[in-house]
């Protein structure tokens, strides 16, 4: 596969080369970040009124010194769906006095059998 040699590109085309499906829907996390909490909170309030479908996490990143809004979206991660994501975050971000602060996937996802542990046996004590 052919990706734009930007971030984007990079991060899509160093997916690809882990061997994660790029054609099947995954979690993709979008990382908002505020330098104010009360904006942050905000923020979160109204994206979950708003039309974007996916979960969404606050918390404060201790390493950035500011409150991130982490917004999961199931997406084929397609190289424009992303960018235009990312653009639409972003400028919903900035009503807030936020940016956007990149995106990714979890390491483990359906389809990706890349960080498969075959020795894992499940227990009473799995929190998975």
């Amino acid at each position: 596969m052919q990706f734009p040699d930007d971030d984007n590109g990079k991060m899509l085309a160093a997916m690809a080369d882990a061997g994660i499906d790029l054609t099947k829907q995954l979690d993709v996390d979008f990382f908002l970040v505020f330098d104010d909490q009360r904006d942050a909170e905000y923020a979160a309030e109204e994206l979950a009124k708003s039309e974007i479908e996916g979960e969404m996490e606050l918390h404060l990143n201790d390493d950035l010194g500011q409150w991130e809004l982490i917004v999961c979206i199931p997406m084929v991660p397609e190289y424009q769906a992303v960018v235009d994501q990312e653009v639409q975050l972003n400028t919903f971000a900035k009503e807030f006095g936020g940016v956007t602060d990149g995106w990714g996937v979890m390491q483990h996802q359906d389809g990706d059998d890349e960080f498969a542990d075959d020795e894992h046996e499940c227990s009473n004590e799995c929190k998975h």
